[in-house]
């Protein structure tokens, strides 16, 4: 599901200032500015790593899905 910018912006935002609020020491307590991003924020907060939004890079020892001949000879060239 694709998330509009300006939303994915302040999920991201909330994630830092969690992360940053347990660096400080604070309790795990989502402030009511970051009510609406909770989620976002204790994730900050518990150091829980971003997964993308369902992409998924090919690693170094993995190598990425091969097209069949039949998807290439059918692409268009653009």
């Amino acid at each position: 599901m694709a998330v509009p910018k300006k939303d994915q912006e302040r999920i991201t935002y909330a994630r830092m200032y969690g992360s940053q609020a347990c660096k400080d020491g604070k309790e795990r307590q989502v402030p009511d500015f970051w009510r609406e991003y909770a989620d976002a924020w204790l994730q900050g907060f518990n150091n829980v790593q971003m997964v993308g939004a369902g992409k998924r890079r090919a690693s170094a020892g993995e190598p990425e899905a091969e097209m069949d001949e039949q998807a290439v000879i059918k692409s268009p060239i653009t």
